[in-house]
């Protein structure tokens, strides 16, 4: 049996929760969950906002911890690695997609809460394509969130071939965004920070922006016209984004990685008099993941986080509901006790 926490309903507290997972499959691997990231994916799971939530529900895409199990058919791993699991946590393997080591566009792609059970537990399993070994430098409870956060923000830099001389600003200085300064800067681009918060900007600095700019002023956007490659946004809100457009330089991209679910009104001859673009993109391939989790390691890119015990899992998800956490939550796993009642 698998010792989980799990909400019955939409907005529920998680309470106790065990399950039988059945025999482990012949390409999967079981994981102990050691540590466990939360990401505000999670919430929006647990609310069901997207529409595919599946009770009862036990959140967790974060994951990092040991093998403990090996499906028959895997070769890749034994019983004792250090591993990593995301957002997916299985692919079909097969479509032109997966074939080209695009596996995260899989139309098939299972996610890791998805019609399943996460890692809010003391074990999860999963496909062992979908995981990835942690690197020898890399602790363990700083990882999870590199599987989800730290890919997410990652990924355009490898899909669009961004050239360490590019301007680059982001959006939204969050879980997200405080991973993306970092990653900017060690990738050798001139990074600034979107704010609504001037006090912060010495915090920024420290974080990997070389400067900041006032979001809320009118005249400091209007300053930065055609100023920026790359704007990166992290956010999940409707801003007024013809005012971003407008600090693109020519063939300039605005970048969606922040779960927006509202339309996106823009002006569509600020794009075509200067050729610039908008797109979006998902958490990265496992080949990328691997990738970015060497990288993270050769500069020394950690997110920063919050622990707190997996048994406080209630306490950890209101204190990202309430947006204050600097700047990720890990769960760290012990004895699961019963903070709640048995369900």
């Amino acid at each position: 049996m698998i010792k989980a926490y799990a909400a019955l309903a939409p907005g529920a507290e998680l309470r106790s929760f065990e399950y039988n997972p059945g025999e482990l499959g012949h390409d999967q691997v079981e994981i102990a969950v050691e540590y466990c990231g939360v990401c505000h994916s999670d919430l929006s799971m647990l609310d069901n906002q997207w529409g595919m939530t599946a009770y009862p529900f036990v959140p967790g895409h974060e994951v990092a911890g040991r093998i403990s199990e090996v499906g028959s058919h895997v070769t890749a791993f034994k019983v004792g690695d250090r591993v990593g699991l995301g957002w997916n946590s299985g692919y079909c393997n097969q479509c032109a997609c997966c074939m080209t080591g695009d596996h995260n566009l899989c139309s098939d792609a299972e996610g890791t809460i998805v019609g399943r059970h996460g890692g809010f537990a003391d074990h999860v399993r999963a496909q062992a394509t979908s995981v990835v070994k942690l690197p020898d430098d890399l602790p363990m409870d700083v990882a999870g969130p590199l599987f989800c956060g730290g890919v997410t923000v990652f990924n355009p830099i490898l899909q669009y071939n961004l050239s360490p001389t590019s301007r680059v600003a982001v959006i939204g200085i969050g879980g997200l965004g405080h991973l993306a300064l970092q990653f900017l800067r060690a990738w050798g681009c001139h990074v600034t920070a979107f704010t609504s918060s001037p006090d912060k900007h010495d915090e920024l600095l420290a974080l990997g922006a070389h400067a900041t700019l006032d979001s809320r002023s009118k005249d400091a956007l209007k300053a930065a016209t055609g100023s920026f490659d790359l704007i990166l946004s992290t956010v999940n809100v409707g801003l007024e984004w013809n005012r971003y457009i407008n600090c693109l330089k020519p063939r300039g991209r605005l970048h969606f990685v922040g779960a927006l679910m509202e339309p996106v009104q823009v002006n569509i001859f600020s794009l075509m008099a200067a050729q610039r673009s908008i797109s979006s993109s998902p958490v990265g391939s496992p080949s990328t993941i691997a990738t970015m989790l060497d990288f993270a390691v050769r500069h020394n890119i950690r997110p920063q986080i919050e622990l707190f015990a997996m048994k406080d899992v209630n306490k950890a998800l209101a204190h990202l509901r309430n947006g204050s956490p600097r700047y990720r939550i890990v769960l760290k796993h012990g004895e699961l006790e019963e903070a709640n009642a048995d369900v």
